[in-house]
């Protein structure tokens, strides 16, 4: 009897880590259209700090973001079993907020582009090392609280598909996902932001490697600026896909949208995938511009009265 009550807890074990690994796969092909965002987003997020301290801001990062993680997925679970509707307006919250940095950004780049400039511009003066450090501090706030956002929505993702699972699946499921996630999207950023060290590391080497490390290092600021553009684009896109999600009327609209566009005869697939996209980044990009413009319009007001 005891050898049969062992073999039925093994097969039981067994099934339980079956099911697990299931649900994981699920998951982590749903939540990977935003990890791409994360890692852009966050790849830009960490860019612009001294050489000698890149990995030391990745890090700070990571580390904020297995925080985040620890407090989203038992606030998840808890909201999921207590207050479920609550879930989705906390999301379109958070997605408010990451159109409105998207838009801060883009407003902030405009008005330097446009802003009059003296006819002698004054050297640029050097950065005190408290500066530098309050600079370095900023960067990480910052990217801890856009990673806020994206790491609740790939736990809510997660939570959908483990919804009806039996509560200690989901616990795993939901850890393992923020775990993986959070050691991937890191591990990548910290790649791209030491990719020029390696460039510089092959290009004092002879032959084939001397030419990758010099295209490397021709590369490397085309890249950066490509991530800074697709970062800030990003927040549009995971910001408006949150709010279209988040109203079904909406949604069914965009939907519709793509199927229309899916019927066309010359490109239908792409534009099928296309139309979406457009259509959360410019709600997104929308939404933004009228949170910046309520918050310069109170600033105004403000300064008015004062």
């Amino acid at each position: 009897m005891a050898g049969a009550s062992l073999l039925m807890l093994l097969d039981d074990i067994a099934s339980l880590l079956d099911d697990i690994s299931l649900m994981t796969k699920v998951a982590a092909r749903k939540t990977a259209s935003v990890l791409g965002d994360d890692l852009a987003l966050n790849a830009e997020q960490v860019s612009g700090v001294k050489a000698d301290r890149e990995l030391p801001v990745v890090w700070a990062v990571a580390k904020g973001s297995f925080i985040n993680k620890a407090i989203l997925v038992p606030a998840a679970l808890g909201i999921s079993a207590v207050m479920p509707w609550a879930i989705v307006p906390l999301l379109m919250l958070g997605g408010t907020y990451l159109c409105f940095e998207g838009a801060e950004k883009v407003v902030h780049l405009i008005k330097r582009k446009y802003r009059p400039t003296c006819s002698a511009p004054a050297a640029t003066p050097v950065a005190p090392a408290g500066d530098i450090k309050s600079h370095e501090r900023s960067k990480v706030k910052g990217a801890i609280r856009t990673d806020f956002v994206l790491s609740a929505e790939i736990i809510v993702i997660t939570l959908g598909i483990v919804a009806e699972a039996p509560f200690l699946q989901q616990i795993v499921v939901l850890t393992g996902i923020a775990i993986v996630m959070t050691i991937g999207v890191y591990g990548l950023v910290a790649a791209i932001v030491k990719l020029d060290d390696l460039g510089l590391y092959l290009s004092k080497k002879p032959g084939f490697f001397h030419t990758l490390g010099l295209g490397i290092l021709a590369a490397c600021p085309y890249l950066m600026r490509t991530l800074a553009i697709v970062g800030t684009a990003a927040m549009f896109l995971v910001g408006g896909s949150i709010l279209v999600h988040g109203v079904p009327w909406v949604g069914n609209q965009v939907t519709t949208l793509a199927d229309l566009a899916h019927g066309l005869r010359a490109l239908g697939g792409l534009l099928a995938w296309l139309t979406p996209h457009l259509l959360h980044a410019v709600i997104g990009l929308g939404v933004g511009l009228m949170v910046v413009g309520l918050f310069e319009l109170k600033d105004r007001i403000k300064t008015a009265h004062s």
